[in-house]
């Protein structure tokens, strides 16, 4: 009986050196984004008014000024880096803003309904709603976080955060912008491959990748998509086949819903706050030699 008390131990700790050992691990892959270290971020504490900062942009990829909206009210923000306060334009009345981007002077924001507020960049600094303009059928019905504006194919990219509760794929959607007729022209479909990025040993999505932000690398023009909820910062290929995805650190990331690139390509990702932390956005200095 003694004897048999010490192999149980034994075994048991045998088999579960067995697991770990048979466990999908992804030993061989970069911890970070080539040229980035997700570890060593800048980071800038957002004012009271920006706690729930969702989207931020910037005018041609220019970092003298920060654009960003956050999630209630319809508001435009603008801050030098590093400078607290921030100045506001109203474009509309509250809402669910989630994000915005910026393309031939002009600004455009997405609600969660999937409707796009159109506005110019250098609007009064008072009530705009007359000014602002409303496409409200462009997209399906859906849950829609994300939005990215590209000025050299006068083109916009939307993906849905979620499709319904019987449709787990995740959907992506390109407009086409007519800038002389303030109107857009046409829309293609296409949908992320969610497979792939479990493939690649990390947790399973069940309700597909709900993204919260989307941004183009200016020079390697690959799609660098958040998911908040999945704390997840997924790689994707120009054609939108996923290349490579890392798990997000909830200590540095506590609820990233913006991201967006400089003309020196440093990184910014925002990061809404609750009653504990403020918003805030982090910078990831580019750095060539970095792997």
């Amino acid at each position: 009986m003694k004897v048999l008390l010490k192999i149980i131990p034994l075994l048991f700790i045998i088999t579960l050196a067995v697991l770990l050992a048979c466990k999908p691990r992804r030993a061989s892959a970069p911890q970070n984004p080539t040229g980035y270290q997700l570890d060593a971020p800048e980071k800038f504490n957002m004012p009271d008014n920006l706690l729930e900062i969702s989207g931020i942009a910037f005018n041609n990829y220019d970092p003298a000024r920060i654009y960003s909206i956050q999630d209630e009210e319809g508001r435009l923000f603008s801050q030098v880096w590093e400078v607290k306060k921030a100045t506001s334009t109203r474009f509309g009345q509250r809402g669910d803003y989630e994000d915005l981007a910026i393309m031939n002077q002009q600004v455009f924001v997405l609600k969660s309904n999937g409707h796009i507020y159109g506005f110019k960049l250098d609007i009064e600094k008072d009530d705009v709603s007359e000014q602002t303009r409303v496409w409200e059928d462009l997209l399906p019905k859906a849950e829609y976080e994300s939005l990215y504006a590209d000025e050299k194919e006068q083109t916009f990219y939307v993906l849905t955060k979620t499709a319904g509760k019987k449709n787990k794929k995740t959907l992506g959607y390109k407009l086409k912008y007519k800038n002389g007729d303030f109107a857009f022209d046409e829309t293609e479909k296409f949908e992320l491959d969610v497979k792939a990025i479990q493939a690649l040993g990390l947790k399973k999505l069940k309700s597909g990748l709900k993204v919260s932000a989307l941004s183009r690398h200016p020079e390697t023009k690959e799609w660098y998509i958040l998911s908040s909820a999945d704390k997840l910062l997924v790689i994707a290929n120009s054609d939108w086949s996923i290349k490579t995805a890392y798990d997000l650190d909830s200590s540095v990331f506590s609820q990233p819903e913006g991201i967006a690139f400089d003309s020196a390509l440093n990184m910014y990702i925002s990061n809404e706050g609750d009653e504990i932390s403020n918003g805030n956005i982090l910078k990831f200095k580019y750095n060539s030699g970095s792997k």
